[in-house]
């Protein structure tokens, strides 16, 4: 029985290392166990060759129940890991880079405003990001591959097929899942060396500093008004500067709000929600799918500069890019000092 076993398994390993599938594996190992099965049942005890397969079906009954009872167990792994965000990949971060880091950071340790120290801060730096959807998804794969030693982010929804337009991070195997646990399965594929920390709920005001408090640095790619004055405020709170993304139809918007370093926040922009129809969502008015890109890359291009210090940050000043007309300007913002967020700051 166990030469049986072997040749069986071997002949499953010789269709491996051709190139074979799965599927072919698998039909392999069935038509084997059913050539012994048949041979149980047919030829008579005593038979020379039904005793070299095992002598008595029920042996093969048995190892037949135990190979399915762990097939089964290592699919429902398999798919909670996969339903959850659960990662296998993990790679032990120390205090000097490794051989690996170096080759896949090295285009950044060239740029003399990067260098291998400001690696180093890359590596070391915590980011939160508010939304996993058009803008956090861009946001949320340059930072991993830049290197960000700690990714937080935080969204209640699902990955949906209307998504897809846009939200270059999922794909249809996704759809179903919490957005925030397939960013995660997404980025540590993407980079092993960054930790991705999950946080299935919404961004409300009773969490909020407390969450922004444990990051150095937030970005907000959220669609609505009341949820970016949330994080606004946490932010202000906690003293964290804020890079804020916003897009709508074929424009976009980026600025970094700081109030702790004498900065506007966003409240001195916006100090009252738009009225009913001024300031429609995505779902409302449409967004043509490449624009979350391009203002997620701006986005966390300022997180990179923020954390090595290098540039001009976008400090009391939005940059607003029209794709429709290939434009972009800027405005100057102010500080309020009678701002009900930072006036007291």
């Amino acid at each position: 029985m166990f030469l049986t076993v072997v040749l069986i398994a071997g002949a499953a390993f010789a269709v491996r290392k051709m190139g074979g599938s799965h599927v072919a594996q698998g039909a392999i190992v069935a038509l084997g166990l059913l050539f012994v099965i048949m041979v149980q049942l047919t030829l008579p005890a005593g038979n020379p060759l039904r005793d070299a397969t095992g002598g008595s079906i029920v042996n093969w009954v048995i190892l037949i129940g135990i190979g399915m009872i762990v097939w089964a167990y290592f699919s429902i792994i398999g798919y909670l890991k996969t339903r959850t965000g659960g990662v296998v990949d993990h790679v032990e971060k120390t205090d000097k880079m490794s051989e690996a880091e170096l080759e896949r950071y090295a285009r950044h340790i060239v740029l003399r405003e990067v260098g291998g120290q400001g690696q180093n801060k890359l590596r070391k730096a915590r980011v939160l990001v508010v939304g996993a959807g058009g803008l956090g998804s861009p946001v949320l794969q340059y930072l991993a591959a830049a290197g960000v030693g700690t990714i937080g982010v935080i969204d209640d929804d699902e990955v949906a097929v209307s998504n897809l337009q846009r939200q270059v991070l999922f794909d249809e195997n996704d759809v179903g899942t919490a957005k925030v646990f397939a960013a995660q399965t997404k980025l540590k594929a993407l980079n092993p060396f960054v930790e991705v920390l999950p946080y299935n709920r919404k961004f409300t005001a009773e969490i909020g500093t407390d969450l922004a408090a444990d990051f150095d640095l937030v970005l907000d790619g959220t669609d609505t008004f009341t949820t970016r004055a949330v994080v606004n405020k946490a932010c202000v709170a906690a003293g964290r500067p804020l890079i804020s993304g916003a897009i709508g139809q074929w424009e976009g918007q980026v600025t970094v709000f700081d109030p702790a370093k004498g900065d506007p926040c966003y409240a001195c922009l916006f100090p009252n929600e738009p009225a009913d129809g001024l300031a429609p969502s995505c779902a409302e008015a449409g967004v043509v799918g490449a624009l979350p890109g391009i203002i997620g890359s701006m986005m966390a291009s300022e997180a990179i500069k923020e954390i090595v210090g290098a540039g001009q940050s976008l400090r009391g000043e939005m940059l607003i890019f029209d794709a429709l007309y290939g434009e972009s300007r800027k405005i100057k913002i102010e500080r309020r000092n009678d701002c009900d967020v930072c006036g007291s700051v």
